[in-house]
């Protein structure tokens, strides 16, 4: 559990004038339920609740950038490997040997490509519309296919293509491909959903995204690292209080 303590600076951030009618709106317009993590966080203290949700907001924010960039990496790394094995279609390729979830998923990513062009068949826009959660089930072990049998996931996409897409991480295993990807989903999810992420270990959340970004290719990572705004809104955490990590 991280130890937080909820003092005004005086800070550009801290300059906004909580006064009780205005925090007896919040509380009813952001919700009490909502606010009750950072309630219960801050000792019952409305006003240093509040400014733990501007905060919440601010490294949420931070953290869009760096987690695009991971995604997008992932998806066209992924891409790259099932071509090379499956074609540029992999998806429509039954060796391939996708679950029921995986190709309900391909089958909708279809269905809205069909929309937006009935004249099309675009593989790098169906691409483009699967889900991080998408690519990230693929590095797991395989659910039930339409058949009714189990996928092997391990033996149908990591060993002859998927290995591939991690170039530079030697002795990998999907397993921990999976586990890290995963961790990092769940994080894209909190955050899609404007939920609490405060407390994380956020330090070790954006190192874990530089790391994977590097497994597929250290440019990548490097550039990510440099445009991010995560480490500099971490330092600055005194703008709404003293909150230590």
């Amino acid at each position: 559990m991280h130890t937080m303590n909820i003092v005004d600076r005086g800070s550009n951030v801290n300059s906004f004038c909580y006064t009780d009618e205005i925090l007896d709106d919040l509380e009813v317009f952001l919700s009490r339920e909502r606010l009750g993590a950072y309630l219960d966080a801050d000792r019952e203290d409305r006003e240093g609740a509040v400014r733990l949700h501007v905060w919440n907001t601010a490294v949420s924010a931070a953290f869009y950038g760096p987690l695009q960039g991971l995604e997008i990496a992932l998806r066209n790394a992924m891409n790259r490997a099932l071509g090379e094995q499956y074609g540029e279609a992999w998806y429509d390729d039954s060796c391939a040997g996708f679950d029921r979830g995986a190709l309900e998923r391909i089958a909708n990513a279809k269905k809205a490509e069909l929309a937006r062009d009935r004249h099309r068949d675009d593989p790098h826009r169906v691409v483009a519309a699967l889900s991080f959660g998408f690519w990230v089930s693929l590095l797991g072990p395989g659910g039930r296919m339409a058949e009714g049998c189990k996928a092997n996931y391990q033996m149908t996409l990591w060993r002859p293509a998927l290995r591939g897409a991690f170039p530079h991480r030697a002795s990998l295993t999907r397993k921990q491909a999976h586990r890290s990807l995963n961790a990092l989903r769940r994080l894209r999810n909190r955050i899609a959903h404007h939920e609490p992420i405060f407390k994380r270990n956020l330090r070790e959340d954006h190192k874990q995204i530089l790391e994977i970004a590097g497994w597929m290719s250290p440019a990548t990572r490097a550039w990510i690292e440099h445009h991010s705004r995560v480490p500099a809104v971490l330092e600055n955490a005194k703008a709404v209080g003293d909150i230590r990590f």
